[in-house]
């Protein structure tokens, strides 16, 4: 069997050092390699596997698909980019919208913007986000994104794009006294932007309204404090969830959580859209958004853009989360698994919070001193003993996502509940070798 170290270029690591398994196959939360091992997939691989790997469903879906008509472009017509479209604007609710599709989260974020800003008639309107998120790794992405990684490749303000600070309640950035305070008062950071700028010069306010790979999961009063404040200052918002929908925070999108009043104008989707069998992406319009767009020509498009086979997979992974209960089983094993965490913050001095539990997304953060906070590692680096910790699961056959001194904890909303308490045994005893002198 080819090895791929010599010949490909990989993502987010040094060349040099990257080896990995070779995976040949997968079922349910497991992934299989060119020896025979398996692995239990605790983070959906990119946060993406929501509904495991080759679900039935989406493989015959993909074949029949494939039998019919592979490909034709956005220019004509397909049938099942149209029944998809039609089945985003009823799950989300957004009545009298209007559905593009992309390839996936990066360039679903930027096309986003271009509509809001065209929207607006604000052609290089202001753009607000925020430190300490990702929406994507184009120019443009890494723009939006407020990741310490990639800042130094691209100039935000040439984008037109600021940053403001998150609602980190762990180390809130504002010195509050409560998580609900945090919430409130990143949302005022938000507004007061918007107003620095001038609310007649901001196109848009994006914002990842839940999971996302920084480990940040805002305070309950986050999000409908920013609905409200953009909603009053007449600027569209933006939620991206690319990694939060789809189940992943216990809802099909996870702004719905805070009900109607909390919806945004425009949403991003990708990962979950298809669970991430083919590669997919979309931006949702409001109607108001719609609405200005209608008569205007929208100079934006991929070749692939709302690929058939692509959309008949979406089609496929909507019916699976549906008719396998799939949404609210994230509900309900995230508090499961929420709980466990808890347990083991319990025994373990080294977990300085636990975040997440809507669904099937938690962050364990490790720390050198609970009591003083204090980071096992400078953000955004990795700690040795983080990644001594992730290879030791890995020979035991379990794979752990981190990020600085952060496990992620997303596993596909498929899992077993015997998987699941495998590896949270397994953790637990990593961890007490982790605090063992």
């Amino acid at each position: 069997m080819s090895d791929e170290r010599a010949s490909v270029l990989h993502s987010w690591c040094v060349q040099s050092e990257w080896q990995a398994p070779t995976i040949t196959g997968g079922r349910g939360a497991r992934l299989f390699d060119s020896d025979g091992r398996s692995y239990l997939d605790m983070s959906s691989l990119a946060e993406c596997s929501n509904l495991g790997h080759q679900h039935p469903r989406l493989v015959e879906a993909i074949r029949e698909q494939a039998s019919r008509l592979c490909f034709v472009t956005s220019a004509w017509g397909a049938q099942p980019r149209a029944e998809l479209a039609e089945a985003l604007l009823e799950l989300s609710g957004f009545a009298g919208g209007r559905v593009f599709f992309t390839l996936g989260g990066a360039d679903a974020n930027e096309n986003a913007v271009k509509f809001a800003r065209q929207a607006r008639g604000l052609p290089r309107g202001q753009v607000i986000a925020r430190d300490r998120s990702y929406h994507g790794a184009s120019y443009a992405g890494m723009a939006l994104s407020g990741d310490t990684r990639t800042q130094g490749q691209v100039d935000a303000q040439s984008f037109q794009v600021s940053h403001v600070a998150p609602p980190y309640a762990y180390r809130c950035p504002f010195g509050s006294a409560s998580d609900a305070e945090c919430g409130e008062r990143a949302a005022a950071a938000v507004a007061a932007a918007i107003d620095r700028h001038g609310a007649d010069t901001v196109a848009a306010v994006l914002m990842e309204p839940n999971a996302g790979t920084n480990g940040i999961v805002a305070p309950d009063t986050y999000w409908p404090a920013l609905r409200a404040l953009t909603r009053e200052r007449g600027v569209w918002l933006i939620a991206d969830e690319v990694m939060s929908g789809f189940g992943r925070c216990g809802e099909w999108f996870a702004w719905q959580r805070h009900g109607e009043s909390a919806r945004p104008d425009l949403m991003t989707l990708a990962k979950g859209l298809t669970g991430a069998h083919v590669p997919l992406g979309a931006v949702v319009v409001s109607a108001a958004v719609s609405a200005r767009l209608e008569h205007e020509m929208l100079y934006t498009g991929l070749t692939y853009c709302g690929h058939p086979l692509a959309c008949a997979t979406g089609l496929a992974a909507l019916a699976a989360y549906r008719d396998e209960g799939l949404i609210e089983r994230s509900r309900q094993l995230g508090a499961y698994l929420f709980a466990c965490l808890k347990a083991l913050q319990a025994r373990h001095p080294v977990i300085g919070d636990v975040r997440g539990g809507h669904g099937l997304f938690a962050v364990l953060e490790l720390v050198a001193d609970r009591e003083r906070r204090s980071a096992l590692a400078p953000w955004p680096q990795t700690p040795p003993a983080l990644r001594r910790l992730v290879g030791k699961a890995l020979d035991a056959g379990v794979s752990l996502a981190t990020r600085g001194n952060l496990i992620i904890l997303a596993p596909p909303l498929v899992i077993e509940e015997k998987e699941l308490d495998d590896a949270l045994a397994l953790l637990d005893r990593l961890l007490g070798e982790l605090e063992a002198p």
